[in-house]
Formats: C-alpha cells, sequence, structure tokens
C-alpha cells in the first residue's frame, strides 16, 4: 500500500496546523494527486480531563443502565449499544467505551489477536512515513506520561497502521489515519484496536475507505455535501460563505480525522466517536454543517473575506455545544438524505469545475500577455543591435574604400592647388 504523500503541496497546510492562511487556487480537481495531508502535521494538544465531581443525574441513570448491560452483554442487540452511544453524553467513559466500541462495529474476540513486534514491520515500504506521523502525535498521548510508556505506544501505533496496511494493500495510506488511529488505541488498546481500524478502513460503508483511494477526489466529493445541507437550513448563511469563496477547505480535517485532529479536548473527541461508530458513513459530514450553522452569527460578524472567514471557521472553539451540534446533525440528516442532494452537490462541482476553468484561462492569457510583452522587449533590442551591427559594417566598408580610393589617387587630396580665380 503506497502513501498519499503529495496533496500536502497542494492542500492547505494551514488548515491542519491552525495557521490562518487560506489554501491557494484550490480546486476539486487539482486535488487528483497522490495524498499527503500534511495539512495534519501538527496535531492539537488533547487534555485528558477528569471526570467532573457532580454529574448530571440524567448521566448518573444512564452509567448504571450501561452497567447494568455489560453485566450481561450476550442479551443486549448491537441497537441498544447505538442507543446508548448516540444519546445524550454518549459513552461517558473509556472504561465502558473499551468494551462496547468494538461491539458498535460487530469485532468479535477471535479477532481480537496479538500484534506482531514492530521489528517484523520495519521493512514495509511505508514504514518510515508512518513513524514521521506517529512523531507528530506526540500532543495526543495522555499528558505527563512517561517516557518507556510513550515510546511503547508509539510503537504500539506504529504496529497498528503498519497492521492494517499490510492486510489492505490496495488503500492508500493518508497522514491523518494515523489520529483516528491513536484514538483507538488510547480507549481500547492493541488487541481491539486492530480489528476495529480494519472495519472502519475497508468493507461495505466502511468510513475511512473513500479517504483512503488514489486520490482526493472521493473525499472532496463528499464533503461537497456540507454546503447544500447549510443552504437548505440557513440560505443567508450559505449564500454568504459563497460570495466569499471559502469553499469546504477549512473543514477537510475534521472530516478526515472525525475531528480527531482539530478539537483541544479529548473528552470531546471520544464522545463525537461514540456517534461516528454508529451512524452512517456520511454522519461526519453532517456534523460539520451542523458545526458551521451553530457559528452563523460569528461568520455573519466577520469581514466578508475569503481568508477572514477561512481562518475564523479552520479554528474550533473547545466550548461548541456538541451534544445541541450532534442533535442537529441528526435532524439534518433525516431531514437531507444524501440521495435528495445529490444533483445540487453535482451542480455545485459543475459550477467550481466552470471557475476553475474560467480562472485557469484567465491566468493562461495574463502568462501569454506578459510573455509577449518580454518578447517585444527582447526583438526590440535585437532590431537596435542589429541595426546598430548593420551601421558599423557600412562605415567600415566605406571607409575600406575610401582608403582604396585615396591610394590610388592621391593628387585629388594632397597637394592640390586651389583656384579661387
Amino acid at each position: 500500500m503506497e502513501s498519499n504523500n503529495k496533496d500536502s503541496e497542494v492542500i492547505d497546510k494551514s488548515v491542519m496546523n491552525g495557521e490562518c492562511s487560506p489554501a491557494e487556487s484550490i480546486h476539486p480537481t487539482n486535488l487528483n494527486k497522490t495524498k499527503n495531508i500534511d495539512v495534519i502535521s501538527t496535531p492539537s494538544e488533547l487534555k485528558f480531563d477528569n471526570e467532573p465531581e457532580e454529574e448530571d443525574p440524567e448521566i448518573v441513570e444512564k452509567r448504571k443502565e450501561i452497567e447494568e448491560c455489560l453485566s450481561d452483554v450476550d442479551s443486549v442487540d448491537v441497537e441498544k449499544w447505538k442507543n446508548l452511544a448516540r444519546s445524550k453524553g454518549g459513552l461517558i467513559c473509556d472504561e465502558y467505551r473499551r468494551r462496547i466500541w468494538p461491539l458498535l462495529v460487530g469485532v468479535t474476540k477471535e479477532e481480537m489477536t496479538e500484534a506482531p513486534s514492530l521489528d517484523e514491520l520495519s521493512t514495509h515500504p511505508e514504514y518510515n512515513q508512518v513513524v514521521l506521523d506517529v512523531n507528530r502525535s506526540l500532543k495526543r498521548f495522555p499528558p505527563g506520561i512517561p517516557y518507556e510508556q510513550r515510546v511503547a505506544l508509539q510503537d504500539q501505533l506504529t504496529v497498528l497502521i503498519l497492521r492494517v496496511i499490510i492486510k489492505y494493500p490496495h488503500l492508500k495510506y493518508y497522514q491523518g489515519y494515523h489520529d483516528v488511529a491513536i484514538t483507538l488505541l488510547l480507549v481500547c488498546g492493541d488487541r481491539a484496536s486492530f480489528p476495529l481500524l480494519c472495519r472502519l478502513s475497508y468493507g461495505a460503508g466502511a468510513p475511512l475507505a473513500p479517504f483512503m483511494q488514489l486520490t482526493m477526489q472521493p473525499t472532496q466529493h463528499l464533503l461537497n455535501y456540507m454546503l447544500p445541507v447549510v443552504g437548505r437550513a440557513n440560505t443567508k448563511l450559505a449564500n454568504r460563505l459563497e460570495e466569499a469563496g471559502v469553499g469546504t477547505m477549512f473543514a477537510l480535517p475534521w472530516y478526515l480525522t472525525w475531528f480527531g485532529h482539530s478539537l483541544g479536548r479529548y473528552a470531546l473527541v471520544v464522545r463525537l466517536y461514540d456517534y461516528f461508530l454508529c451512524a452512517p458513513p456520511l454522519f461526519p459530514v453532517y456534523v460539520t454543517a451542523a458545526v458551521v450553522l451553530c457559528r452563523a452569527d460569528e461568520v455573519f460578524e466577520c469581514e466578508l473575506d475569503m481568508a477572514m472567514l477561512h481562518c475564523l471557521l479552520s479554528k474550533l472553539p473547545d466550548d461548541l455545544p456538541f451534544e445541541d451540534i450532534l442533535v442537529t446533525a441528526q435532524e439534518l440528516y433525516e431531514n437531507n438524505d444524501p440521495l435528495d442532494l445529490e444533483d445540487e452537490v453535482v451542480a455545485l462541482e459543475q459550477k467550481e469545475e466552470e471557475q476553475r476553468r474560467l480562472d485557469e484561462e484567465r491566468s493562461r492569457r495574463r502568462r501569454a500577455a506578459r510573455g509577449a510583452a518580454r518578447g517585444a522587449a527582447r526583438g526590440g533590442g535585437r532590431t537596435l543591435a542589429r541595426l546598430r551591427g548593420a551601421r558599423g559594417v557600412l562605415l567600415a566598408a566605406a571607409a575600406a574604400l575610401l582608403g582604396v580610393y585615396v591610394y590610388y589617387r592621391p593628387d585629388l587630396f594632397f597637394n592640390r592647388e586651389i583656384d579661387y580665380v
């Protein structure tokens, strides 16, 4: 499995690094290259929050319900686990998630095999790239973790990723995959996280599979559903985003990493994973739409400028009400079936393609005009040089003829008596 390592030069690196410089002239068709989301090079620092001293009474009751279900796992069907994961508070804590996440995607105990050693996998072609990404994920580890444990977790993360891409060599590794993998590893451990990550990466409806294709086009196509969803919910907001030309690139890291890279609180990340693990594959895009709708007032207050809006939207505040956002996203999904949006998405992409073609034509004409101007300047210089050269030749020839004439008829030039009469 080869990595997609060139799109970091195409996709806005600042999107993933938390900077505010927007992407330059990015169009969906420009993403048809091998992918490197090095827009993901420096993840946010996650805070592993302690549980609050006082829990919401509703969460206290839910905790009792989860513990009762875990006491007799075989009698609980998957829909029950999904309802618990989707409802307020999600699965509450990692102790419960460790047991329930594999059940949400159908992982069995037989699949939870021991991992090979890192030495056994170090000859894989993607080894060096994966190690680079893992080294970038240091801030995703628990703060204050002892050095030895951190190194062990890094090795486990490298092994986890390599195991998946070895098992499915046709999939293309993308930078940002490690953000998903580290979240699963921290919650479930190395044995359960491998089959879990396999389920997410390969198979019918695997949510990460579109990101692991030869080009970014499938990913961009799916992310384009965000704008029609926003438009149906808030036409004025959608028009402002379109007028500013901000596009969807600010939301790309949210989608690729399930917000794991972009949020600063670990508790929010795993809460979202609770929901995403039992939601339709496209549901994270509806969450991106709900986030944009939630920040509508900020968008209207911001200057109507692509760079300014890109900067605003690419940074996610930690105080966003994600429980409300998930409820909104579910309503958006129920009211806007992806199949009903397809025509709008195709029209949007055709419009973007036409704009890209016009931009390229204008750029081509500007280059041609500059080339013509430079050519004219060079041509004028050469003409002047040729004229100067020709004049020199004529003067030299005249001087030579004059010299010959003087040599044979010196009487015409010397010792002549001038008759003034």
